[in-house]
């Protein structure tokens, strides 16, 4: 038996029904932006194996940091001891995070970065006496599966076997192009209705909803009508940190700067699970106190692992480096002109560019599903021209590793564009 026989006996893969999901392709190895299954294949990894992976497969720079970590110390409880690699990560962090963030907590993975920091907003009203426990949103937002940053996504066929078991949530529209004042409106009237602890938000960009983009300053309003009325701000930066919208961080492009940062995906270049949170100095000091009881009880077993903190200090050196800030302006300058060409093309009906990632809508006639046949469409086709893309129902998106040669995607242009022929 090969490998995706092999497979089909034991395992249960993510967002998959698999009693008519294809099966799945086996990979054997990747190197840079090439990935090649089990018969040789070679794929062009588009989406950076679900935007982890910006420095390409196999980086030989980050595997010697942790093989050298693993040599020395490759794990020790975060809980009454600490490690030179989690205080050196938390240096450099705050070298290049937002002025306001003071405070480092490790945790596994974007959804439980996000867990944290719900958790946080919710305990920080406890810890001061007051009774606050309603968290505020975006429309179809997508902050992670876990119980807390499910609650707070808004897409509703992940979320609705669990309706009447979340936190209280409220939900606000994005503020998108020409429907900026309802959306203050609506997150003025939602404070105004409820006690709102937080308010989250992925900055600039709604990935899993399809790359849907918003303006800077829309988002400093928001920030700024939360502020007012002391409703903490919780910025899920998973998706959009280390380099993704062309600055560092999202938030970059903020004048008004969120309590707290929820990071992971892109933290260890692909390769160890790892999450972090980051708070304001405000923030911990109601944590910080006498009473034990006013203390952060949530941990996890691999907290600030000292293998996974070396990997991330290898991928923060790669992203501060002069060539891969090269790589960002150069794929961004890529993507700007093919959505010069394609947007006008019959079947495109928007397009959007922000840093590495590109978006396009294919004007359909009726609603696309999330997983629809279009979708699958789409997805098989590319799959077939060796391009591994994940459109999201009728938006195709590209966000690639930052060391894609220019020919590579100038191949995932290519395929993109003869996509429409089967639409």
């Amino acid at each position: 038996m090969n490998l995706t026989e092999r497979d089909q006996k034991y395992l249960w893969h993510p967002y998959t029904q698999h009693k008519t999901a294809s099966l799945p392709i086996a990979i054997k190895r990747g190197d840079g932006a090439l990935l090649w299954d089990e018969k040789g294949k070679e794929y062009i990894d588009a989406i950076a194996s679900w935007w982890v992976n910006p420095y390409g497969h196999s980086n030989k720079f980050i595997a010697d940091a942790i093989y050298k970590q693993l040599t020395t110390l490759e794990h020790v409880l975060f809980g009454g001891f600490t490690h030179e690699p989690a205080v050196i990560l938390a240096e450099k962090l705050m070298e290049i995070l937002p002025k306001n963030q003071q405070k480092i907590f490790f945790s596994d993975n974007g959804s439980t970065a996000v867990e944290v920091a719900i958790k946080v907003a919710l305990q920080y009203f406890f810890n001061k006496g007051e009774k606050k426990t309603t968290i505020i949103a975006f429309e179809n937002a997508f902050h992670g599966d876990t119980f807390a940053a499910m609650a707070a996504s808004g897409i509703s066929f992940y979320t609705q076997a669990f309706q009447g078991m979340f936190i209280d949530v409220a939900r606000i529209p994005v503020p998108l192009k020409g429907q900026e004042q309802a959306s203050f409106t609506a997150l003025r009237e939602v404070i105004k209705n409820n006690n709102c602890a937080g308010f989250i938000f992925e900055p600039l960009v709604q990935g899993a909803a399809g790359m849907v983009m918003y303006e800077p300053q829309s988002l400093d309003e928001l920030i700024k009508i939360c502020q007012e009325n002391k409703v903490l701000t919780i910025a899920d930066e998973v998706m959009t940190g280390f380099g993704k919208t062309g600055k560092t961080f999202a938030t970059d492009y903020l004048f008004e700067k969120p309590d707290m940062i929820c990071l992971s995906k892109a933290l260890t270049g692909g390769t160890i699970p790892m999450a972090i949170t980051t708070f304001t100095q405000e923030i911990f000091e109601a944590f910080y106190d006498e009473d034990i009881n006013k203390a952060l009880f949530h941990g996890h077993t691999f907290t600030a692992n000292p293998t996974g903190c070396a990997a991330a200090l290898a991928s923060l050196e790669l992203l501060q480096s002069s060539e891969m800030q090269d790589n960002l302006a150069r794929i961004n300058q890529s993507h700007l002109d093919f959505q010069k060409h394609i947007e006008s093309h019959p079947k495109v009906a928007t397009t959007r560019v922000l840093g590495v990632i590109f978006a396009l809508e294919i004007k359909t006639e009726n609603t696309e599903s999330y997983y629809g046949t279009l979708r699958n469409k789409l997805y098989n086709y590319f799959i077939e021209n060796g391009l591994i893309l994940r459109p999201v129902g009728n938006i195709v998106y590209i966000l690639p590793p930052y060391i894609i040669s220019f020919e590579q995607l100038q191949k995932v242009y290519e395929v993109v564009e003869k996509a429409f022929e089967i639409v």
